[in-house]
């Protein structure tokens, strides 16, 4: 039988890798799960329900782990939880291989099988085990939310006796999941909505969702998306000539949004102080993207930042302040991935040749393995 053990995160994370559903799910391939004590309580899941979906409620971590064949996680495991781990533990988390090298050698020298959810393969067959995807979704959908909160007029037009309410205008950068869901929560809530991306399938998702596309549309534009759908990193010269059109257009804007990430570098800078100045007082930005060093010049991570009555917010953890609806999503992502090589018939067998095995696995045999880090120095 296969032991699937989760403990409770560590300090500022509210979601959990495992929720009451996805314990019954686990046990009918067979599986015993191992729930730390608390490891939902942050997303309104009581240890009584863990309980009663089927899993042993641990009052330690050291209880927890002991005897895990494999340990879930939304982060990394931390050094004392790696310490805790027999040699051969499959573990899956967001383990954010390109931020800290060391603690990735870490479970390489323990040789644990380490999976990074977040390299999943962007392919059909993979969807459902899609993180990035499904924390970016909620995310996307919160800053337009938070941003509205903040901002202290109404966003949707307003016919009244007293005279008409303009509709906010909302400036959208960077149209992934996250960036086209904020689109599409502005959209909702009547905003006039615009949006930039280097991508050129962009453009076509944004006008179906109702927003205006704002882009320098040259040959380097065609040609600035990698075969797995992610943005490339772009010239000099084409920056210079976006970020010329994104100041002209960030002047009127009421709230701007930003979610540009290019994976294993830092955030791109997108807007610039001098931009910021040049928006009105009452205006709102949004950096989603401050954890990886922000696309705006004056975002603070986890701060909000009066400058000259704008306001630029830096949030962290933007699903998570969805806790409930962030676990449940994230839960069925590792359920999804990890039913790959668990069953009722084979316990644990890993397919090593499965190209959704190679494209997220990371550490194995005391090595790291993946060929986006294999290149990188210690």
């Amino acid at each position: 039988m296969v032991t699937i053990a989760v403990p409770v995160e560590g300090e500022g994370e509210p979601r959990a890798a495992i929720s009451p559903e996805t314990v019954k799910k686990f046990i009918a391939l067979g599986c015993d799960v191992v729930v730390q004590t608390g490891v939902g309580a942050a997303s309104f899941m009581a240890d009584a329900d863990y309980s009663e979906a089927g899993a042993t409620v641990a009052a330690s971590l050291q209880e927890t782990l002991s005897g895990a064949d494999v340990v879930m996680k939304v982060n990394r495991p931390s050094a004392e939880e790696i310490g805790l781990m027999s040699e051969g533990t499959v573990v899956a988390a967001i383990l954010s291989p390109h931020d800290d090298r060391d603690g990735l050698e870490v479970l390489a020298n323990k040789k644990i099988i380490g999976f990074s959810m977040e390299f999943m393969p962007r392919i059909t067959r993979a969807q459902s085990m899609d993180v990035l995807s499904s924390q970016s979704n909620l995310a996307g959908y919160k800053a337009v939310v938070d941003s509205a909160a903040h901002f202290t007029q109404a966003m949707p037009m307003m016919m009244t006796a007293a005279g008409t309410v303009p509709p906010a205008k909302v400036f959208v950068m960077g149209a992934g999941v996250a960036g086209l869901q904020a689109i599409a929560t502005a959209k909702r809530l009547g905003a006039i909505v615009t949006a930039t991306d280097v991508r050129p399938a962009a453009k076509e998702q944004v006008e179906s969702l109702g927003g205006k596309f704002v882009a320098v549309e040259n040959e380097e534009f065609k040609e600035a998306e990698t075969a797995g759908g992610y943005a490339k990193e772009m010239s000099d010269d084409y920056k210079r000539e976006q970020a010329e059109l994104v100041a002209k257009h960030i002047k009127g804007q009421d709230i701007v949004i930003t979610t540009a990430l290019i994976p294993g570098r830092p955030a791109p800078r997108l807007i610039s102080a001098e931009m910021v100045h040049s928006m009105k007082p009452g205006s709102i930005i949004y950096d989603m993207a401050v954890e990886r060093g922000g696309n705006c010049e004056l975002a603070k991570p986890g701060e909000i930042v009066n400058e000259n009555g704008v306001l630029v917010m830096g949030p962290l953890n933007i699903a998570g302040a969805l806790s409930g609806n962030a676990t449940s999503l994230y839960a069925k992502n590792l359920y999804n991935f990890l039913a790959l090589f668990i069953s009722k018939e084979d316990g644990l067998k890993i397919d090593y040749e499965d190209e959704i095995v190679q494209g997220t696995l990371v550490t194995k045999d005391g090595a790291i393995v993946h060929p986006l880090l294999t290149g990188e120095k210690s």
